[in-house]
């Protein structure tokens, strides 16, 4: 069996037409909803880039156990449960932070690989001597540093060499993926992971897509939203949505041109197709830019997917409600390619739930490491924050001490203690490392960076856009209950039960 698996990063469901869109252009999200099931109660796990991978290659939450960081030693890949299988699998991104310390280990998992270069931060070209000046004049002042190795001036840099729609690393990405299907379209038993970072920021799309999209704006360059409040004014703000438009189009642009080959070479028969995203991002909804720092709202926890397969075809453009997750990915790609799907998986194959009309999950819990646990029903969301975001009682378990941009510091690992394993560790004893001030990630994307902490019930039936809480002890305390199950079904450590104030905690 053949599948295709592609990846987009920080796809807001609400910008594409399958899912009710109606500002951003994307004909080939709606071409590839009439030829998939859509998926509209799908959630996300872990949160964000790296640990939502970790998700998707092993079918576990990670996020009650640490934050950002590689693949671990005890986790199950579905690369290499592929390659184990007389599977042939590639992976094609421009994802850098794939290459980084704390995301070095996922892409070993496959048989080949290429790394496009270039996007955001991605440390690509070297400038010595850079034009800080008039990079200061092009750029606006929120998105411009001259610290070396900022991200901010890493894109700039970047950015001098990608100029034209064949510069750009999305493009040049959807190149890649489909010369690996002109040369394998007659092999069988492979899987492409055709990803790109796009329409992650910073929204720097093609002058040719960003002209569908003006605006009155007539300031410098400002494609690149804070982690923060909105506090810009009324014409930056239709700015930013204008470029996140425009990055939107050229995605949809990219995918085009896969369907394309597919319609082209009749795929359709005898290839998979898995499209998705990691997570959403906010575009001043509830009065924030991104994700991370405020509460997992709808925008950024339910996200897009599609699915086709050929023993689908009766179901090719139909929507179903069935609540599925991340975790879900990885034992439906192994299904596909008739690989066996590890007994510790707590994902569920949508292949299987699809053909056989199976319900899907209860619940589903997701976050960022040591913020709130979240938790769906599919009708409500239950945003649950710890009583005290620095009471402590957290720990990092890993064999693998990475953060995003370096190795855990002598000051943290010196706390460290290797403990006995947890269920889902293959019996191998592991590192618990205290998270606090002390690790990069703690005010980073852990709680010294949250705001708005506050526990709240949705009830997405009357409030999808959940702007009013619901006051509902009985419901709340039904959620709280799935929260714990999930919590357990991931092997939860006792201390982040008893750090979230949960009633059956020790």
């Amino acid at each position: 069996m053949r599948t295709i698996f592609v990846l987009f990063d920080s796809l807001n469901r609400r910008a594409l037409q399958p899912y009710g869109g109606v500002n951003i252009a994307t004909p080939n999200f709606q071409r590839l909803a009439d030829r998939c099931v859509t998926f509209d109660n799908h959630y996300v796990g872990s949160l964000p880039c790296m640990p939502a991978r970790r998700d998707m290659h092993t079918g576990r939450l990670n996020f009650l156990h640490r934050g950002w960081g590689p693949l671990e030693p005890f986790d199950n890949s579905f690369a290499a449960l592929l390659q184990q299988g007389g599977v042939y699998s590639h992976l094609v991104s421009d994802h850098f932070h794939y290459w980084g310390d704390g995301g070095a280990t996922y892409h070993n998992r496959y048989d080949s690989y290429e790394f496009i270069r270039g996007q955001e931060g991605d440390p690509w070209k070297a400038m010595v001597d850079p034009p800080w000046e008039r990079w200061r004049q092009m750029f606006h002042p929120r998105q411009f540093s001259d610290e070396r190795r900022h991200k901010l001036s890493r894109h700039m840099a970047n950015r001098e060499f990608i100029r034209d729609y064949k510069d750009f690393p999305s493009v040049r990405c959807f190149d890649a993926g489909l010369d690996f299907l002109q040369i394998n379209r007659q092999a069988d038993n492979w899987l492409l992971h055709l990803e790109t970072f796009d329409p992650h920021e910073p929204f720097h799309a093609p002058a040719e897509f960003r002209a569908a999209y003006p605006t009155e704006y007539r300031g410098p360059t400002f494609d690149w939203p804070p982690y923060a409040r909105v506090t810009e004014t009324a014409l930056e703000c239709e700015e930013i949505r204008a470029n996140y438009a425009a990055i939107v189009a050229l995605c949809d642009h990219e995918l085009g041109r896969l369907l394309d080959v597919m319609d082209r070479e009749g795929m359709w028969e005898d290839t998979a197709l898995i499209v998705t995203t990691d997570h959403g991002f906010l575009l001043g909804e509830h009065d924030w830019w991104a994700k991370n720092v405020m509460p997992c709202y709808n925008e950024v926890a339910n996200i897009p997917l599609f699915v086709s397969h050929p023993h689908l075809k009766s179901m090719q453009g139909s929507h179903r409600s069935e609540l599925t997750q991340t975790i879900d990915l990885m034992p439906t790609i192994l299904e596909i390619a008739g690989a066996q799907i590890p007994p510790d998986t707590m994902g569920q194959s949508l292949l299987s739930m699809l053909k056989n009309d199976l319900p899907g999950r209860d619940a589903a819990i997701y976050g960022v490491f040591g913020s709130a646990v979240n938790v769906t029903d599919g009708r409500y969301t239950y945003l649950m924050y710890p009583p005290d975001l620095h009471g402590g009682d957290l720990y990092q378990y890993t064999l693998m001490p990475m953060h995003l941009k370096g190795m855990f510091s002598p000051a943290e690992l010196a706390e460290a203690t290797l403990t006995a394993p947890l269920a889902h560790c293959k019996n191998l004893p592991v590192l618990r490392v205290p998270a606090t001030p002390k690790s990069p990630f703690y005010n980073h994307q852990g709680p010294g960076v949250q705001n708005d902490a506050v526990t709240v019930l949705y009830d997405l039936r009357t409030d999808p856009d959940q702007q009013s809480p619901v006051d509902d002890p009985a419901v709340a305390q039904r959620m709280r209950a799935l929260a714990v199950a999930e919590m357990h079904k991931a092997d939860a450590p006792v201390e982040y039960l008893r750090r979230m104030g949960l009633h059956d905690a020790p």
